[in-house]
């Protein structure tokens, strides 16, 4: 495993931001903690002298460590092996398997989101699913590294997962055949009237200049100007930091862009406009966001950047509220540190974490057949076990949706589905900029 090339790369906010871990800072340790290091010790000679087995000091020595990381938070996490591979290929964005990204919770495989035009995907996997067999094998309480280990294998493959899905009476069975999964951070597509989609699946490197590249293509592709522009950050997990801020600047020409704030030196930081690219390429031009409660971390910044700003409507669903930024500090050269070291703020001063980013228009998705069961067991950063509260002390009562009908949305999947509307949230943002286009505006005033 190559880590000095790993290190290389830019900072990921599932934000990871990279720093020097020197030996006497991991030397130094208060005197008050002597105690509770005799504790561990003490322990550790325990296990070796009287376990049944045998038992290897890298075992016990990495089991302390992963067990100390475990305490603080859930997204702080030590990193090796197979864990740092998994780093290196959400980098890298290749590899043979089914396109998922999944968590372990409380010893269950649990679907965060499926990668678009994956073969999870494609095979309806959605977020919030448990996996809970592999080919008619029971994988409730498996290490999550050999689940996945097992879920990836050659391109072509056919592999039978189990799924309970919140909400169904019944597991359910799905075939699915694995491929090649090259990671696209952005796609984009021209919609009827001139409204550009850009898709942000994931924040990888060079993203703020891939979707420059897709607006000068959609630019391209438009017959006469750009009526409006989506951009879709669904089910977007976050990641690079840096790419998070280029993205937002392509938008704002002016201001905050984020700000983080740490207890060590140096991790109290603020990101302006102008710094990455200069201007708003897109001026004048009514933008939507689009959120759900996949969207996390590096997608909060952008929608709350430019929501702060005004600069875009924000639409969907309140986002995961992954608030916090996260550092890798490597531990020699096949090892590191996943370390949670700063919270971060949107421009106007409201921290993500916990409460995420509430959209300025609520819209569900309705050509989700299984909406109302799935709502009751959507998982966001306040549902994780040891999540860092919110300074404000939000109550559980603020975070909760909005449940009054509303008469715009009460069409069903089926009768949506007749109407040829697949994707219900994407079809109201284009409705919604097709009539404040100014051609629209001009023909309705005559």
């Amino acid at each position: 495993m190559n880590f000095a090339a790993l290190a290389r790369s830019a900072a990921l906010v599932t934000a990871v931001a990279l720093l020097p871990a020197t030996t006497a800072g991991l030397a130094r340790v208060e005197g008050s903690a002597g105690p509770e290091f005799a504790k561990l010790f003490a322990v550790y000679q325990r296990v070796k002298a009287s376990y049944v087995e045998p038992v290897e000091d890298d075992v016990l020595i990495n089991g302390a460590i992963s067990g100390m990381l475990a305490a603080l938070d859930p997204h702080s996490a030590y990193l090796d092996g197979s864990d740092l591979q998994r780093l290196e290929t959400m980098i890298d964005g290749n590899y043979s398997g089914l396109g998922l990204s999944v968590v372990g919770e409380d010893g269950a495989v649990k679907v965060i989101s499926p990668f678009r035009g994956s073969p999870a995907d494609e095979a309806g996997i959605k977020a919030g699913d448990y996996i809970t067999h592999i080919d008619g094998e029971l994988i409730y309480g498996l290490d999550l590294d050999e689940a996945v280990a097992r879920m990836r294998g050659q391109a072509g493959t056919s592999i039978r997962l189990t799924v309970f899905r919140p909400g169904r009476e019944e597991p359910f069975d799905l075939d699915v055949t694995r491929g090649l999964i090259e990671l696209e951070p952005v796609t984009w597509e021209l919609q009827d009237g001139n409204i550009g989609h850009i898709m942000i699946n994931e924040f990888s490197r060079d993203v703020g200049s891939d979707v420059f590249a897709a607006w000068k293509d959609l630019q391209t592709q438009a017959t006469g100007r750009l009526n409006g522009l989506v951009l879709d950050m669904r089910s977007n997990p976050g990641g690079s930091l840096d790419e998070a801020v280029a993205l937002s600047d392509l938008f704002l020409s002016k201001g905050q862009i984020v700000s983080q704030r740490g207890r060590a030196r140096g991790e109290s930081i603020s990101y302006d406009a102008e710094t990455v690219f200069r201007g708003d390429i897109a001026e004048d031009l009514p933008i939507v966001v689009l959120i759900d409660a996949g969207s996390a971390s590096a997608s909060e910044i952008v929608a709350g950047a430019l929501q702060d700003h005004r600069r875009a409507i924000v639409m969907g669903e309140r986002s995961f509220g992954k608030g916090s930024v996260q550092s890798l500090l490597p531990l020699g050269r096949d090892a590191a540190l996943k370390l949670t070291t700063a919270r971060y703020y949107t421009p106007s001063g409201h921290s993500v974490q916990e409460g995420g980013i509430k959209p300025d228009i609520r819209v569900p998705q309705l050509s989700d057949p299984d909406l109302a069961s799935r709502m009751k067991f959507t998982m966001r950063e306040s549902d994780l076990r040891g999540h860092l509260i919110n300074e404000l002390g939000i109550k559980d009562e603020d975070l909760e949706s909005d449940t009054r009908t509303d008469p715009r949305f009460q069409l069903t999947a089926e009768e949506l589905e007749a109407q040829g509307i697949e994707d219900f949230q994407l079809h109201y943002a284009v409705e919604t900029l097709r009539r404040t286009s100014p051609r629209s505006v001009a023909s309705r005033t005559k």
